[in-house]
């Protein structure tokens, strides 16, 4: 069976208004938590230069980010970003960009959320799917 990581219903939400509020163009941000769960969310600007077909994490919010962990706070286990007009699959641009850091890839479209493990080869380029599980254990 392959990795499984806990996502709560207030997260999922958060992800999912963010995405409708965005569109159509890609929102995005970083995931907090620990290897088996999501705890917390950040909703992040797309400084990309066409956010209606790409996202780039704002880089001050990044780094805002890793000085935090780094002081003890959350840790940043990953990101995430919205297809406005696309399923919840790593994009060919997605599998390009992303660095084979182990870091978790959460996509939501087509009115779902679906995670995925950035490395150095998986199922879909860079990718191997990841399932979400709500906070009792059922798939979400």
């Amino acid at each position: 069976m392959g990795m499984r990581i806990a996502i709560s219903s207030c997260v999922a939400q958060i992800i999912r208004q963010a995405t409708a509020d965005a569109h159509p163009r890609e929102a995005c941000g970083l995931l907090f938590g620990e290897e088996d769960a999501i705890t917390s969310v950040q909703i992040t600007e797309n400084v990309a230069q066409n956010p209606e077909l790409h996202f780039e994490i704002d880089p001050v919010s990044l780094f805002a980010a890793l000085r935090g962990e780094r002081a003890g706070g959350p840790r940043l286990i990953g990101y995430w970003h919205s297809h406005p007009t696309g399923d919840p699959t790593p994009s060919a641009t997605d599998a390009a960009t992303a660095e084979p850091d182990g870091k978790l890839w959460l996509i939501a479209g087509a009115g779902e959320l679906r995670g995925w493990l950035a490395g150095e080869s998986g199922l879909l380029g860079r990718f191997t799917a990841v399932e979400l599980a709500n906070e009792t254990g059922l798939k979400g």
